[in-house]
């Protein structure tokens, strides 16, 4: 065969081997057997190793893996992967449907779905390719997992369809089969490993595999329940889903559109009752406003989109003995109280541990060593004790009180009027206060110092390289080289080994570096004041622009600001009464953090130019990073939106952005503005 005859032939194969995949996969109905499958994937595989140049990179010889991740790149969501509000009562999900028709006062439809217990993704595809895969992460950015979300082959790599749109991102989860999670369980009994707790956790620790040849063996799966872009088929969740179906993608067959809270709840019946029969894990009903122009008018809480709400089924339970109580101290010094319990299996996880929040809850259970208790564990969420059996008490048995003194420290407790919590004062040298606040310094959404996580920072302090956030910035690379030791997780109780190589070391190093580029807002956030999180300390550089005016601020002057408390504003006052605060933010400021918001946000920031103004921000631009252009409309009243609709006041153009977003504009009449017409905007 010559070269053009070659090409035709692995793209048949291609093809043919793709539309195979698509039913045993997708529509589990095989058209041929295993071994003819593997036949013409060895035939395929033949071609493509005699004429590399011609085989192609979506192959589905491809789909084995073997592309080797050390790393997973950070990436930034284009749409946020927001979070949904729960509920397991029938009530509250009439109190949903209820504010819905309040602000709707119209027609409208609901798309049920189920609620996937597995690992949320982001695809993302360009001109029919897929182009990344990014896991949820915090919502506001995820790990790039691409290589490894290839071998799934419920996911096309190519969608050979007319009728898509040349950029678009599906929102789907991640699942591990039952057959597929008994499959590896017993493969690592075989090989004398632990198991996994539960398939959820199998799916998770499967896609952070840095050997995506080994993911291919895991046997996942997928299935798209959204999917989000400038220019979708339709102007509806359910009509879109049907369409991703279409395309060729995994959707399940347990989706309806309902046009009433009745017919809601008859599918949440119809699931529950079908619910152990799946042969793969769910955790409750998802429940959408189904027109997107509803559910951008409906809009979003700080957490949550206003228009969707989760329908859990009830935990599951399980009875065992309570064997002592253990404490907790956090980053904030807040002490809290945990069960540890005669292990028992719930929901196919051992559970040896239940939290018991505080002292009040603690005295409400009235509990007793040795009590017989009944544990509630619901999804991922900590197992709680939800009753107990006081006829099975044994004789005599102790009452259980509530620690006077630090488990630490051994220093007094205290409790705050009005607070559930007791605290442990000693803020300074408490070792999990120590180390709580250093992991939360170098964390992903504060100063996001990559490699220092993972049981390494109890290195450090033990080998008394550290003992405050200040100190991270003096470490160097001989101090770190060659330190070792075995960690045992507090939560787990399980021990793991950490070693400080050459790459690790470099690593540490340039991330610590790095981190020095972070803005104000969020050096402010990682500075651990408590109560004083991600949306206050944003709030509080807006308006004061520095460290120093913070520290020298009234009480006062600290709630005039919007959002900001009386607990915010006296949290911050103590912080700065304390002479150790003060010193570490001066080591700070030496080690050449961001203590100011860069002039261009902080000039005339009382201003309010574009209240109420609806903005998309789009491209690249010279004077600003787009994060920073985001934050100076929401400092100048505006609003960020993440796609055009009649709605929308202004579409911010920069440079390299996509023509779409210009049609769609013209279309609905928005005005396309430069950034030098920003600029004159904000200085009008």
């Amino acid at each position: 065969m010559d070269a053009m005859q070659v090409k035709e032939k692995i793209e048949k194969l291609s093809e043919e081997i793709n539309k195979h995949n698509y039913n045993y996969y997708v529509l589990d109905k095989p058209a041929i057997s295993d071994y003819e499958f593997d036949q013409l994937l060895k035939q395929l595989e033949r071609l493509e190793k005699k004429f590399p140049q011609l085989a192609s990179p979506d192959s589905p010889t491809q789909r084995v893996g073997g592309e080797v991740t050390k790393t997973f790149k950070t990436v930034t969501h284009k749409y946020p992967m927001l979070s949904l509000g729960n509920t397991y009562s029938i009530d509250e999900l009439r109190d949903f449907d209820n504010r819905i028709r309040k602000t709707l006062k119209g027609e409208f439809s609901y798309a049920c779905e189920l609620k996937y217990d597995g690992v949320a993704i982001g695809l993302t595809y360009q001109n029919g390719r897929l182009v990344q895969a990014v896991t949820r992460g915090d919502g506001v950015q995820g790990d790039d997992v691409t290589a490894n979300v290839r071998t799934i082959k419920s996911i096309p790599l190519v969608i050979n369809h007319r009728d898509i749109p040349p950029l678009f991102e599906l929102r789907g989860e991640i699942i591990m089969p039952h057959k597929s999670f008994i499959y590896l369980n017993q493969e690592k009994k075989n090989n004398n490993e632990a198991g996994f707790a539960n398939p959820r956790n199998a799916a998770s620790g499967s896609l952070k595999l840095q050997d995506s040849a080994t993911v291919a063996k895991r046997r996942l799966d997928c299935f798209i329940f959204g999917i989000l872009g400038d220019d979708l088929p339709f102007q509806s969740h359910f009509e879109n889903i049907e369409m991703a179906r279409k395309w060729g993608f995994k959707v399940s067959d347990d989706i309806k559109k309902c046009n009433s809270i009745e017919e809601v709840m008859e599918f949440i019946e119809q699931i529950q009752e079908k619910r152990q029969s799946l042969p793969y894990d769910i955790d409750g009903v998802v429940i959408k406003v189904n027109d997107y122009k509803q559910q951008e008018s409906l809009g979003y809480t700080s957490k949550f989109p206003r228009w969707a709400i989760s329908y859990k089924y009830q935990a599951e339970q399980g009875i065992t003995r309570l064997q002592k109580v253990n404490y907790q101290v956090g980053r904030t010094g807040a002490v809290t109280p945990v069960a540890i319990l005669e292990p028992v299996s719930i929901a196919g996880t051992t559970v040896k541990r239940a939290s018991l929040y505080n002292a009040d809850r603690m005295y409400e259970l009235n509990l007793h060593f040795g009590d017989t208790v009944v544990v509630e564990k619901g999804g991922e969420i900590i197992p709680k004790i939800v009753d107990v059996n006081t006829k099975l008490r044994p004789p005599k048995a102790e009452k259980i009180e509530f620690a006077s003194h630090c488990p630490q420290c051994n220093t007094a407790l205290k409790r705050n009027e009005g607070e559930a919590a007791h605290y442990c004062p000693n803020t300074q040298s408490c070792p999990p206060q120590i180390r709580g606040k250093i992991e939360h310094f170098i964390s992903r959404r504060a100063m996001n110092i990559e490699g220092l996580g993972e049981g390494k920072i109890e290195v450090l302090i033990n080998n008394k390289l550290i003992e405050n956030i200040a100190d991270v910035y003096k470490l160097k690379y001989d101090d770190l080289l060659g330190l070792e030791k075995v960690v045992t997780n507090e939560a787990t109780g399980k021990e793991k080994k950490i070693s400080f190589r050459e790459k690790t070391v470099e690593n540490i190093l340039t991330a610590i570096e790095t981190s020095k580029k972070v803005p104000f807002e969020r050096v402010l956030y990682a500075l651990g004041i408590r109560y004083l999180g991600e949306t206050g300390a944003k709030k509080i550089a807006q308006h004061l622009h520095s460290i120093d005016n913070i520290s020298q601020s009234s009480f006062d002057e600290l709630i005039a600001i919007p959002e900001i408390g009386d607990r915010i504003a006296q949290s911050i006052r103590d912080f700065f009464s304390s002479e150790e605060n003060i010193t570490i933010v001066r080591e700070l400021k030496k080690a050449g953090l961001n203590f100011e918001l860069k002039k261009q946000f902080a000039e005339d920031a009382g201003s309010q130019p574009l209240e109420g103004k609806k903005i998309v921000v789009s491209g690249v631009f010279k004077s600003f990073s787009r994060n920073e252009i985001k934050d100076f409309i929401e400092q100048k009243g505006g609003k960020n939106v993440s796609s055009i609709s009649s709605k929308t006041d202004y579409l911010l153009a920069g440079e390299n952005m996509g023509p779409e977003k210009r049609k769609k504009a013209g279309e609905l009449n928005v005005p396309v503005i430069s950034e030098d017409d920003f600029k004159k905007m904000i200085a009008e």
